[in-house]
């Protein structure tokens, strides 16, 4: 998770190649849904479009990453991670929109600070492989 512009789906794209498992981008789902709604509902509706996608891939013995914005304590609920790494690589992302509702996370499993993914993606891989 992180906001837009951050490396997010740098960072995953790098990570799931490693893992050798599932990707699930928000912009991809969200164009593949024909649904752009960023208000309240349309980004609720959007964790449970990643959830399903993730859980998925779970309930049939395999790994996902799944990048995606994730903005509010609630998506984030909903969603509901079995591992969160937070790329907090900037202050603002290029959305206003999103920048005023965004809430940093009260609990990361990693976290980035630096755009250096490839820094980080052993390590998160093998924490992931752990589970």
């Amino acid at each position: 998770m992180g906001l837009p512009g951050s490396g997010k789906t740098y960072f995953s794209e790098r990570l799931t190649a490693k893992l050798g498992c599932a990707y699930f981008n928000a912009d991809k789902l969200r164009k593949m849904s024909n649904d752009w709604d960023f208000s309240d509902e349309g980004r609720m509706r959007q964790s449970r479009r990643m959830k399903i996608y993730s859980m998925f891939e779970k309930e049939n013995g395999r790994t996902s990453v799944c990048d995606f914005i994730c903005p509010t304590k609630e998506t984030r609920a909903h969603f509901n991670a079995d591992y969160v790494v937070w790329v907090n690589t900037i202050s603002e992302g290029r959305y206003e929109d999103t920048n005023k509702i965004f809430e940093p996370p009260l609990k990361v499993d990693y976290l980035i600070t630096e755009k250096d993914a490839e820094k980080h993606i052993d390590i998160v891989a093998g924490a992931i492989n752990e589970f």
